[in-house]
């Protein structure tokens, strides 16, 4: 943001200085000299070695703002490039002239005004259009493509509130259940209720961590990077939810291409992907059935997957499930204790480690889950020895 408003105080400057100079008597000043008449020889002018000046038209193009002036009989006197095609398509251009024209009438009676306008597009763009009276008479008018921030303030804004929702919902639950424990003496409803606490407990503590993990590896701090062979992270990710999918009777197959095959990256970050991948695979999965992990070398590049034969993903739902909190089927993530941060947290793994995640899902069949990073390099040169034609290649 400061940059944005250095920039917008910069074309402000220069077009504030060029009315002032309209408006000066006759003399050009010429930095480290004194002034020039206007009406000076041309001999005379040529003899002063005057440095060239780019004419503000050119600087006020190379601005990524737009830019309006307008004199006190509000004619626009000065539009740059980005002003002319600020919207970026015809019927946007339109909407945003006439925002302009009723806040630089406004500045022209005295009033700086400020309006933004959400231009659904193709391209969908927000604009901030401010408008001011320029100190030497007239109007100056800036346009602002906000888009980005508007992006990262709703996304803030969805954050705050579905974190807010996911933590008020186990809290609720237990005090509810603190009161209705307190007023029992029934020792059945005391061990039920009991069971309750500390399955929302539970809940509650999932949430809290899959927040702060996500926090933490968004914020890329900790890093560690080190070669780790990959059936390692496979292995490790699975112990992480063995106790899951022992008690749901779902057997973990891990098939290894072999120990050499390594990766360099964040260990702690790469077993944290991994294994939320497999934690919703064990979730989503029918019980006594098979959950498989592999892991291939394509090119450069190391391959983990995650495979189930579970309930799968409706087509509608594959280009967002990797969203914060999105969940396809929310009264089911209540009951496995979900609340939609893992496969952020793979996301974000994936880009920490020059990768990424994709995923291939048929309704009723099952999903597959491909993370894709790039391979040590001793495991690219050991895949070259024994594959001469590749290496030549």
């Amino acid at each position: 943001m400061p940059v944005v408003y250095l920039i917008v105080g910069l074309a402000v400057g220069l077009l504030v200085s060029w009315v002032a100079c309209r408006h000066r008597s006759s003399f050009i000043p010429v930095a480290g000299q004194a002034p020039v008449p206007v009406s000076a020889p041309a001999e005379v002018i040529e003899q002063r070695d005057v440095p060239e000046v780019a004419p503000l038209s050119v600087v006020l193009d190379a601005l990524p703002i737009g830019v309006v002036y307008a004199d006190q009989n509000g004619l626009v006197v000065v539009r740059n490039r980005m002003a002319t095609h600020a919207a970026g398509a015809r019927h946007g251009d339109i909407i945003v002239n006439e925002a302009l024209e009723g806040l630089l009438r406004t500045a022209l009676q005295g009033e700086e005004r400020r309006q933004t306008l959400d231009l659904f597009g193709p391209p969908a763009r927000v604009l901030l259009v401010h408008a001011q009276p320029a100190e030497a008479g007239g109007a100056i008018a800036t346009i602002s493509d906000i888009t980005e921030r508007a992006r990262l303030d709703a996304v803030r804004t969805d954050f705050v509130a579905n974190i807010s929702h996911e933590l008020k919902t186990p809290v609720g639950a237990l005090s509810l259940l603190a009161e209705a424990l307190a007023d029992s003496d029934d020792p059945d409803v005391v061990t039920r209720l009991s069971g309750k606490i500390v399955k929302e407990a539970e809940r509650l503590t999932l949430a809290i961590e899959d927040l702060l993990e996500l926090s933490r590896i968004e914020l890329g701090g900790d890093s560690n990077r080190q070669e780790v062979a990959a059936v390692r992270i496979l292995e490790d990710a699975a112990d992480r939810v063995r106790g899951l999918a022992e008690r749901r009777h779902i057997r973990l197959e891990i098939q290894d291409n072999g120990p050499t095959l390594a990766v360099v990256g964040d260990r702690r970050q790469l077993v944290s992907a991994i294994g939320n991948l497999v934690d919703n695979a064990v979730k989503y999965s029918e019980m006594d059935s098979i959950v498989r992990l592999g892991v291939r070398l394509d090119g450069d590049r190391v391959t983990f997957s995650v495979s189930d034969s579970g309930m799968g993903i409706a087509s509608q739902h594959l280009d967002r499930i990797f969203e914060r909190f999105y969940r396809v089927d929310r009264a089911r993530s209540r009951d496995t204790g979900g609340v939609g941060l893992g496969l952020a947290i793979v996301r974000h793994v994936a880009a920490n480690h020059g990768g990424e995640v994709k995923v291939t899902s048929q309704e009723g069949e099952g999903s597959t889950f491909m993370l894709s990073i790039p391979a040590s390099p001793a495991s690219v040169a050991a895949s070259q020895a024994d594959n001469p034609i590749l290496a030549a290649g």
